[in-house]
C-alpha cells in the first residue's frame, strides 16, 4: 500500500511538471507571437539612430488596437523571407501624399521636418513621385535617406499594415545604448 502511493504522489507530480512545463512554453509562444519579438539590426541605413547589430524589442500588441503613426520605427518582413525584416520610419500614413523634389521630401505638400532630412538625398529610388500613399498602407524612409532601401524603390513600396510586425519599442543591445527608441 505504501508503495502504491508513492507511485501515484510520483506520477500526480509527474503530470503536474508536464502540465506547468507545457503551459510555460504555450505563454512564451503567445507573448513571442501576439506581443513581443525580439529583432537584430542589420545594415546601416537607421544610422543614426539604429546602428548594425543593435538587437530590439517589437511592440506587437499596439497594432492590435492602432495603426503606425508618423515617426514610429516599425519593422516588416524582407521579401525574401519571414525571418528576416526591414526596419524604417514611418513617414506618410494612409492618403498622405509623398514628393521627394529639390533633394527634399514633403508630405502633404509640406517640407518633411526631422533631424533626418537635413542632409540632401541623392538616392531617389526607382518609385514616381509624387505618391499618394493607398489605404491600409504606409510609406517608410530610413534615418540614413541616402544609405536605405526603403518605399522609395519598387521592391519594397508602400507597406500594407498587416505585413507590419511590431513598433520598435527598446534596444537591449549594445547596454551603453539600453533604452527605448525615439
Amino acid at each position: 500500500m505504501f508503495k502504491a502511493r508513492i507511485q501515484n504522489e510520483f506520477l500526480r507530480n509527474l503530470i503536474e511538471w508536464v502540465l506547468v512545463i507545457g503551459f510555460a512554453i504555450l505563454l512564451a509562444l503567445i507573448i513571442r507571437n501576439f506581443v513581443f519579438r525580439v529583432t537584430r539590426v542589420t545594415g546601416y541605413s537607421m544610422n543614426p539612430t539604429l546602428g548594425h547589430g543593435d538587437v530590439l524589442i517589437l511592440n506587437r500588441f499596439s497594432y492590435l488596437f492602432t495603426s503606425p503613426s508618423v515617426g514610429d520605427i516599425v519593422a516588416f518582413p524582407y521579401p525574401t523571407g519571414p525571418d528576416e525584416f526591414f526596419i524604417k520610419r514611418v513617414i506618410a500614413v494612409s492618403g498622405d501624399e509623398v514628393d521627394l523634389r529639390n533633394n527634399s521630401f514633403y508630405v502633404n505638400g509640406i517640407l518633411l521636418d526631422d533631424p533626418f532630412s537635413a542632409a540632401n538625398v541623392i538616392a531617389t529610388g526607382n518609385v514616381q513621385f509624387p505618391i499618394t500613399v493607398q489605404e491600409g498602407y504606409f510609406f517608410v524612409l530610413g534615418d540614413n535617406r541616402n544609405a536605405s532601401k526603403d518605399s522609395r524603390y519598387n521592391s519594397v513600396g508602400n507597406i500594407y499594415g498587416g505585413d507590419i510586425m511590431g513598433r520598435s519599442l527598446v534596444r537591449i543591445w549594445p547596454f551603453a545604448g539600453f533604452g527605448r527608441v525615439n
